[in-house]
């Protein structure tokens, strides 16, 4: 086992306790570049991290009230036939391409980050109809399929601006929907086979102690510090899949 699969985990659980999302921008390059695994691979991989990561971390909010369960299930469910399609979608491509596509959103998200994240409360705005609600949960939840994306960094704006939810609702909440859509993906490459359930086990161990320090963490830093940090780190590994992966595209 690669000594570097708990440190991982942990990595994934500090994003997740901190921000409500961000595992799966590291985990999925984390798997492929550290750990050796095929892209395709690496996506039903950071599915079922992130996923059990993100329940138990939605948990974990819950015990402090800070998870809005029946808006949470509504924004979730309606997004999980697009993950399930998502997933399926992505073993079309070629491994250089779904790297290259995973970079592209891992700028737009570290863009979004750098401006501000989700607003704070008093900026939401109105509530939006059933249509766009609907239209929010299937868009995130085919990217959470088809890039291996829990989709948090998404997923707390949407549920700020579209149901009405303050941040720290919006964040708990956040996980519910990151682990339903992360099932819902990973159900899409089961049938991929070739997924090491050990490494994901241990992983996932490393993450449960990631969560706890995270959680610790983002009631002592402040957020708009701590998503500008994140957000040039994203920026950075977003480089770098570029550069690796642009010329296998063009050769």
């Amino acid at each position: 086992m690669n000594l570097l699969a708990p440190l991982i985990g942990v990595v994934i659980g500090l994003a997740l306790g901190m921000l409500g999302g961000g595992g799966s921008i590291l985990t999925v390059p984390a798997l492929v570049y550290l750990l050796g695994q095929d892209a395709h691979a690496a996506v039903g991989t950071s599915l079922a991290i992130v996923g059990t990561n993100a329940l138990i971390g939605a948990w974990m909010h819950s015990r402090h009230g800070h998870v809005r369960l029946r808006a949470a299930l509504l924004f979730g469910v309606v997004g999980l036939g697009a993950a399930y399609a998502g997933a399926r979608l992505s073993r079309l491509l070629p491994s250089a391409l779904l790297l290259v596509l995973f970079a592209g959103l891992m700028l737009v998200i570290a863009m979004l980050m750098l401006r501000g994240g989700a607003p704070q409360a008093h900026e939401r705005q109105a509530p939006a109809t059933w249509m766009s609600i609907v239209l929010g949960g299937v868009a995130v939840g085919f990217l959470t399929g088809f890039l291996g994306v829990g989709g948090g960094f998404l997923i707390v704006p949407a549920l700020v601006f579209l149901l009405g939810m303050n941040m720290r609702d919006a964040v708990g909440s956040s996980l519910v929907v990151i682990s339903l859509n992360s099932a819902a993906g990973l159900l899409g490459h089961l049938g991929d086979g070739g997924l090491d359930w050990m490494l994901i086990l241990v992983i996932i161990a490393g993450g449960l102690l990631g969560l706890r320090v995270g959680s610790a963490l983002a009631r002592t830093v402040p957020v708009g510090r701590l998503r500008q940090g994140f957000a040039g780190m994203v920026v950075v590994l977003a480089v770098v899949l570029l550069a690796i992966n642009v010329p296998l595209l063009i050769a």
